[in-house]
């Protein structure tokens, strides 16, 4: 195996994901710990290509714990899910949008950085024995959060079609977000892209967010505390305070022990929350700030 080079930021993924009997030490990793291609130990055996170790900008490409809470969830409620259009924000190697497509009509997958996307593409190639079958399509495209329109140049890698636009705008009922609240201007983001398009939205939508809560030890509070999560638990409040506007926010946790098709440690600090947008009638809604 290759020497990986750990540097001051270099981050560490809690996930190794394998077939029992497989061939999955990390044999495809090179000193930098650049992509190989893994199996994740489920009852459905999809692909997929990550990394173990990343600099602290490039930790989409890892797998996350919070990644296969939402997946597990998925595949407890097929029906909340089956023939729906479905936006993932931050799908980083996009192993949540492949499951997702394997109940749901249409997933847009979507994340920033092409070096990712095209990652995110071939896992969804590697898997495409999965999902067509059951007649679902992943596209992959970007969205950048600290972007108020969607790209739709057609020199960009990734970039939205005019259709697709308008088909994300006009059908999507559920929106995914898994293990992306770790950065306080991220997760501003995040927030504002939600609420951007839950209020042109015509239709009532279902978000669902997971997270695991990281505690850490800081010097400016001299104790264990978990900041960005923190801050996340003030955006929803937030988000549901915003309702009074042109939609309606809903927030609530929901449990955890739904049925674990993936193995991997459920901690304690795994979380899964739902948000529901609903539009307020024309008569009600006030014009957003």
């Amino acid at each position: 195996m290759d020497q990986i080079t750990f540097h001051y930021d270099t981050v560490l993924s809690d996930v190794h994901m394998f077939l029992p009997k497989a061939r999955h030490l990390m044999t495809h990793l090179n000193h930098v710990g650049q992509p190989g291609v893994y199996h994740i130990s489920t009852k459905i055996h999809p692909s997929a290509e990550h990394t173990m170790a990343t600099p602290l900008e490039d930790v989409g490409k890892q797998v996350w714990r919070g990644a296969f809470l939402l997946a597990d969830f998925i595949l407890s409620e097929p029906t909340m899910f089956r023939e729906a259009t479905v936006l993932e924000l931050g799908a980083g190697t996009g192993l949540t949008s492949i499951i997702m497509a394997t109940i749901a009509k249409m997933v847009y997958c979507t994340d920033v950085g092409e070096d990712l996307l095209r990652m995110c593409k071939r896992n969804v190639t590697l898997n495409r024995h999965m999902v067509e079958p059951a007649g679902g399509e992943v596209r992959v495209r970007v969205l950048d959060w600290l972007q108020h329109d969607l790209c739709t140049d057609a020199d960009v890698a990734f970039s939205w079609k005019k259709d697709e636009i308008a088909d994300m705008y006009n059908n999507t009922s559920v929106i995914l977000a898994a293990d992306v609240c770790y950065d306080n201007d991220l997760t501003d983001g995040l927030f504002r892209t939600l609420h951007r398009l839950c209020t042109n939205f015509t239709h009532s939508c279902v978000i669902f967010i997971s997270l695991e809560k990281r505690m850490n030890f800081t010097l400016k509070r001299m104790d264990v505390t978990c900041e960005a999560y923190n801050h996340f638990t003030v955006c929803l409040s937030q988000l549901q305070d915003l309702g009074n506007r042109q939609c309606r926010f809903r927030v609530e946790q929901l449990p955890s022990d739904f049925a674990q098709f993936f193995l991997y440690e459920r901690v304690e600090q795994l979380e899964l929350w739902k948000v529901t947008s609903t539009p307020l009638p024309r008569e009600e809604a006030q014009p957003d700030s």
